[in-house]
């Protein structure tokens, strides 16, 4: 007889209990303006040996979580987890961002939120064990590299070639975009390896040591002066068939299963780039707050704030019933990219031509980084025109986009 799941509201108090025994309570009271640290940055500009610390605090945090029972929550416990449901993941969530603990690592978000549990879903018992609960408990780090020079937003037109050589195969190409890869020693990549069928059913995925002879990482430099974006360059890469993740040609399942998660993180309850009570502080510091155009765009904010966090109840409640998130994870991914454009749109409409340069103004400046970082995250996950497809023809029934290389082999497809 299996054990009972505990209630929710027991969760919540031995959750809050054992956080508070070790971290100190977030102050309730609002913030003041102009103390403490501003940051309202997208894609932070750090020194390599900045972000390993960063890595590092936030995992000492992740490994204390396991060790009691509050990692990994939604993992069998035969897996390392917790063995309970993504509501009490939610409720605990809930209660963490009610103290002081050290902020995700989009590294870390990756290798235990989108490739850990795919390899759980896809991988051999061998890779499960030796990559994916390492994964899991971030022991091991991985990125992604799906996006590629002439395959962005359709993922599935990627050319980058791994060719069979017995028990090896050998790969060329390259993939572009690929956030952390210059720290991360892994890397789950989806490339071709059938050009003689249509294009979404000739891929199949690998786990790519970045260190290894033929993968060369190079770091794209980005307006905001950061360089956390990469190109990775393959030159006949000989990759062991035992780094293949699910079976030949099965690339697309896996990588829908990768996206998938990453559209349902993406709409999540972090508060990266600032959230409303950062725009209201600034409103305030300007004297703008009273100003009709600027309450108008609050109310925008504030209000669609409130819409995207039912939009993630119902995905969990999808979740929680045995199903998968679907189409409602590109709702709640929609939903947050908007309202960070909306953040940078009230922004630059308060500020004017302070934003350009720095004067010295404690919460002025800062939103730089905001309005410069906040469209990368319309394309990351799939851009907001495919989300908008996924809605339109799964959630309303509309037409599919005509397709006329659906049916055609990749290597006959125009291009």
């Amino acid at each position: 007889m299996s054990d009972a799941i505990e209630s929710i509201d027991s969760f919540r108090q031995r959750a809050e209990a054992w956080i508070s025994a070790r971290r100190p309570r977030r102050s309730l009271q609002e913030r003041q303006w102009g103390e403490g640290e501003f940051d309202v940055t997208v894609f932070h500009d750090r020194t390599e040996e900045e972000e390993r610390r960063y890595l590092a605090d936030y995992v000492e945090w992740h490994h204390e979580k396991l060790a009691h029972g509050f990692g990994s929550i939604t993992w069998s416990k035969e897996s390392g987890g917790a063995g309970l449901s993504a509501a009490h993941e939610r409720a605990f969530k809930e209660i963490e961002a009610q103290f002081e603990v050290p902020n995700d690592h989009e590294l870390i978000s990756v290798t235990t939120k989108l490739v850990a549990p795919t390899i759980e879903a896809f991988g051999t018992p061998e890779q499960v064990q030796k990559y994916g609960r390492r994964f899991m408990r971030a022991e091991l780090f991985c990125c992604q590299l799906f996006s590629e020079p002439g395959a962005g937003s359709d993922l599935a037109n990627l050319s980058c070639k791994a060719v069979r050589d017995g028990d090896n195969w050998i790969m060329n190409g390259q993939k572009v975009w690929s956030s952390n890869a210059h720290i991360a020693p892994w890397a789950f990549a989806i490339c071709r390896t059938d050009v003689d069928v249509p294009k979404h059913a000739g891929m199949t995925a690998f786990l790519i040591p970045l260190d290894h002879p033929g993968v060369v990482v190079r770091p794209i430099k980005q307006m905001n002066g950061g360089a956390s974006f990469n190109e990775v360059f393959f030159s006949d890469a000989v990759i062991p068939d035992s780094l293949r993740v699910g079976k030949v040609g099965e690339g697309w399942k896996v990588a829908l299963t990768v996206l998938g998660h990453e559209r349902n993180s993406s709409g999540g309850s972090g508060r990266r780039g600032g959230d409303f009570n950062d725009l209201l502080g600034l409103a305030r510091s300007k004297g703008r707050n009273t100003d009709p155009i600027i309450r108008q765009g609050l109310a925008r904010v504030y209000s669609r704030s409130r819409v995207r966090e039912w939009a993630r109840f119902r995905a969990a409640a999808a979740v929680r019933l045995g199903g998968s998130a679907g189409p409602e994870g590109s709702i709640g991914k929609l939903l947050w990219t908007n309202a960070m454009q909306e953040i940078s749109q009230v922004a630059s409409s308060i500020l004017g031509a302070e934003l350009t340069a720095d004067n010295g103004e404690w919460g002025s400046f800062g939103w730089n980084d905001h309005v410069l970082g906040a469209p990368g995250y319309r394309i990351a996950g799939g851009s907001d025109e495919i989300q908008r497809n996924i809605i339109g023809e799964r959630v309303l029934g509309l037409p599919g986009e005509p397709r006329v290389d659906r049916d055609v082999a990749f290597k006959d497809a125009p291009r």
